[in-house]
C-alpha cells in the first residue's frame, strides 16, 4: 500500500483510492460488486468490515473475499480484527482509535500494515505515527456515524501533508468530497460504504472518483 509520488517532486501527487465495505455478513452478496469496484480505478487497498460473528466465521468470510482484492494488486485490510489477519492471509488491519492501535501493534508489526483512524486530535495522530502507523486516517465516521465537516477534514489533511512523511488517508463522505481532499494533499482517498449504495453501483462510483482525481495530476 504505497503512496503515489513524492511531495518534494510534486505539490499534490495524485492520490490512490482506499475502498471501505459495509459490514459483510454474506460474502456472496458483495463478491460481484466488490470485484468490479476494485477493477474500476487505482485502488490501493480495501478495508473489509465484517459483521459480528465467531472467529471461524469471520475468517471464512474474509477468505472468501480476499482473492477479489489481492489478485488485483490491492492490499486487504481487516477492520478492527487484527487477531485474524494472519489466519486470513490479509495484508494488515485498520484500528479505529489510538488505544486499539497500540494494542494491535505486537500482532501486526513488522510484517503487516497497521493503520489508525478515529483520531480526534492532532496529538493522537502524532502518537499513532510515533508508534509506527503505516498511515493515519482523517474524517472517518465515529460509532454513531458522525464525522467532522469537510472543511475540518481538509484542514487536518493539509496540516499533515505539509509536515509529515507518513501517508494520510482522507475519508470522503460522498463523491463531492473527493477532489477537495485530494487537493489538500491526501495520499489516499477513502470511499466509504456509501459507494455500495451509489445509484449506478460501486464500480461506477470508483470510476467517477478516479475521474475527479485527474485534475489534481494536471495541476501538479
Amino acid at each position: 500500500m504505497a503512496s503515489r509520488g513524492n511531495r518534494t517532486e510534486h505539490k499534490h501527487p495524485i492520490p490512490r483510492l482506499y475502498l471501505v465495505t459495509p459490514a459483510v455478513a454474506e460474502p456472496a452478496a458483495v463478491q460481484k460488486v466488490l470485484g468490479a469496484a476494485v477493477k474500476s480505478g487505482d485502488v490501493a487497498a480495501v478495508l473489509l468490515r465484517l459483521a459480528a460473528a465467531d472467529e471461524r466465521t469471520l475468517i471464512n468470510r474474509a477468505k472468501a473475499l480476499a482473492p477479489l482484492v489481492q489478485d488485483q494488486g490491492a492490499a486487504l485490510l481487516l477492520d478492527d480484527v487484527p487477531d485474524i489477519v494472519a489466519h486470513v492471509g490479509a495484508d494488515g488491519a485498520h484500528l479505529n482509535d489510538i488505544a486499539a492501535f497500540e494494542a494491535a501493534l505486537g500482532t501486526l508489526k513488522p510484517a503487516r500494515i497497521a493503520g489508525c483512524g478515529g483520531l480526534q486530535t492532532r496529538h493522537d495522530a502524532m502518537l499513532a505515527a510515533e508508534a509506527g502507523a503505516d498511515y493515519v486516517m482523517f474524517g472517518d465516521p465515529d460509532q454513531r456515524q458522525h464525522r467532522p465537516s469537510l472543511d475540518a477534514v481538509v484542514e487536518r489533511v493539509a496540516w499533515w501533508a505539509e509536515l509529515f512523511e507518513i501517508p494520510c488517508v482522507g475519508f470522503a463522505g460522498d463523491i463531492e468530497d473527493v477532489a477537495p481532499l485530494a487537493d489538500a494533499g491526501a495520499d489516499f482517498i477513502a470511499l466509504g460504504d456509501w459507494i455500495f449504495d451509489y445509484p449506478q453501483g460501486p464500480a461506477v462510483a470508483v470510476a467517477e472518483a478516479t475521474h475527479r482525481l485527474a485534475p489534481v495530476e494536471a495541476a501538479g
